[in-house]
């Protein structure tokens, strides 16, 4: 059984969502497919930070009610070396520019309830195995059959991969046409969520001589934290004493300070990489978010590029399709890269200030102080503070 669409969208997170529901206010006929179920998806805990240009982004789109109304506001930064706090507030150098703290899920759940109530064609688990015929004009999403009674394939005259770093569509290009940039760091990030209220109304970023420490608040009731390790561990090597022990160490001041302790409620090993892929788009094929890219986590970018992708592909596709102008699709693919790359310096330089390099080495206490060196820079120079900032709460 077959299936058409004008554009098919693999993947129902931020950016296949965020495409989906562009193309559907312009009256653009797509499907979405998504190999895991609604609830899910709706609960698959990700990043939180919100850059100021993607807040505009849902602005400007009227996606923002949910973040408006329940995400924080955060104004400042608070960084943290030797028992000393080092805050760092926005303003005046940000001029009323902010983050909110608003989950990936609760932002993925207001837009599949935005193209569902409007009558979007969202097919949760409904896998694709394969994207075929990308050296024509009429791709083919090929479809994991189900009962025997839906669609095995679906017909396209776009494809867009939005199923992340280990779904279909990246594979679907030949290796021949796809540049992949990569970098590997020696040591890797145990992610941790706890049940617990947040410890401060900011995120944290503690350097210290064992390895970094991001504390970032989640919810009202939920603290994610980040603990810097090798690269070879293992849950087993983390129990819950050991993880709460180290929290405590890297977070520690001279001064007074409480830290929220509660459950565990996961755990996960990141092994902390960068990777960009050139170019991000195959004939009909197109790439975003981790389909496309990765950065860690320091700083929260991951997220925001991928729903910057959206709009960028949306846009585009929306005046293809509409106005018969293909000039902004065709020039998506180094659009996006330019900001892409950029970001992916801005992360680069701010890995190296928050976490500890060479541990165990001989080399660790002179690149230690080096940390230091860096951070006070930041508070002893107007123009370097500006020029982090504005890469960190993403307002150009």
């Amino acid at each position: 059984m077959t299936g058409r669409t004008r554009v098919g969208i693999v993947g129902a997170g931020p950016a296949g969502m965020l495409v989906a529901v562009l193309l559907q206010r312009a009256g653009i006929d797509c499907v979405v497919v998504e190999r895991r179920d609604r609830a899910y998806v709706e609960q698959r805990a990700r990043g939180a930070t919100v850059e100021h240009r993607v807040v505009e982004l849902l602005r400007s789109h009227d996606l923002a009610a949910g973040l408006l109304a329940a995400g924080a506001v955060e104004d400042r930064i608070e960084f943290r070396m030797g028992g000393q706090r080092y805050p760092l507030a926005y303003d005046p150098v940000a001029g009323g520019r902010t983050h909110y703290i608003y989950p990936q899920q609760f932002l993925v759940r207001d837009l599949i309830d935005a193209f569902l109530a409007a009558g979007g064609d969202l097919r949760f688990e409904t896998s694709a195995v394969a994207i075929a015929d990308l050296g024509g004009d009429r791709p083919r999403i090929l479809l994991e059959p189900d009962t025997g009674t839906g669609p095995t394939e679906l017909r396209c005259e776009v494809v867009v991969g939005a199923d992340g770093e280990y779904g279909v569509a990246r594979r679907a290009v030949p290796r021949s046409a796809l540049n992949a940039y990569e970098y590997q760091y020696d040591y890797a990030w145990l992610a941790v969520l706890a049940e617990a209220a947040p410890s401060n109304d900011c995120v944290i970023n503690a350097i210290h001589e064992s390895g970094s420490c991001v504390h970032v608040r989640r919810t009202p009731t939920v603290s994610r934290f980040y603990l810097q390790c090798p690269r070879e561990d293992s849950r087993a090597d983390w129990p819950d004493e050991r993880i709460w022990k180290e929290i405590r160490i890297r977070l520690t001041l001279d001064g007074p300070w409480t830290l929220n302790e509660g459950p565990i409620l996961s755990t996960s090993s990141v092994r902390m990489r960068s990777l960009v892929c050139a170019p991000l788009r195959y004939g009909p094929l197109f790439l975003a978010g981790d389909a496309a890219h990765i950065v860690p986590p320091v700083g929260g970018k991951g997220f925001n590029i991928a729903l910057a992708d959206a709009e960028e592909l949306a846009l585009a596709l929306v005046e293809r399709f509409t106005g018969g102008t293909p000039a902004r699709l065709d020039a998506y693919s180094d659009t996006r890269l330019a900001r892409i790359w950029r970001a992916q310096e801005f992360v680069g330089w701010m890995m190296d200030l928050v976490n500890t390099p060479g541990l165990g080495t001989r080399e660790a206490p002179f690149l230690h102080r080096v940390q230091r060196a860096r951070l006070e820079r930041i508070f002893a120079s107007p123009s370097y503070a500006a020029a982090f900032l504005e890469d960190y709460i993403g307002w150009e």
